[in-house]
């Protein structure tokens, strides 16, 4: 797998596949929460979707178990807009941003060793380290003694 962007995403996959429910929102907002549904679901069937491969279907159960339900599908929620054509447009953005990230593959590390300047520079911190801890007990002891 590649790096994938939403932009390419959204080419591929069609909002037809998208299934929308409008619920009462929940949070500030005055009347306009307790009178108008305004909190969209998106919920997209990944087990019976045509556009993805198996392999990303794979992926996408793994890293998203969470999100997705028993039946396969995969439900983003949005409820921070006031209208909701506004929070329908923000769900389908956090999808395809969701969607991206879970498909896009994290290069792996190659690890390093530290640098000689890096070593000596570590090494000589713990020598005045320690030989400031060296002053204080051979000056403790001297102020004890007396």
């Amino acid at each position: 797998m590649k790096a994938m962007n939403p932009e390419t995403l959204k080419e591929r996959i069609p909002e037809s596949e998208f299934n929308f429910q409008a619920t009462l929102s929940s949070g500030p907002g005055g009347q306009n929460v307790n009178k108008l549904n305004t909190k969209v679901e998106l919920r997209f069937n990944v087990r019976t979707s045509p556009y993805l491969t198996d392999d990303e279907k794979d992926t996408i159960f793994t890293r998203l178990k969470n999100r997705i339900n028993a039946v396969g599908e995969l439900i983003i929620t949005s409820q921070s807009e006031r209208t909701q054509l506004q929070n329908k447009n923000n769900a389908i953005r956090k999808f395809f941003n969701l969607l991206s990230k879970t498909l896009t593959e994290k290069p792996q590390r190659k690890p390093t060793t530290p640098t000689k300047k890096s070593v000596t520079k570590r090494l000589e911190s713990k020598r005045k380290r320690s030989y400031i801890k060296k002053l204080r007990k051979e000056n403790g002891a001297s102020l004890n003694d007396e």
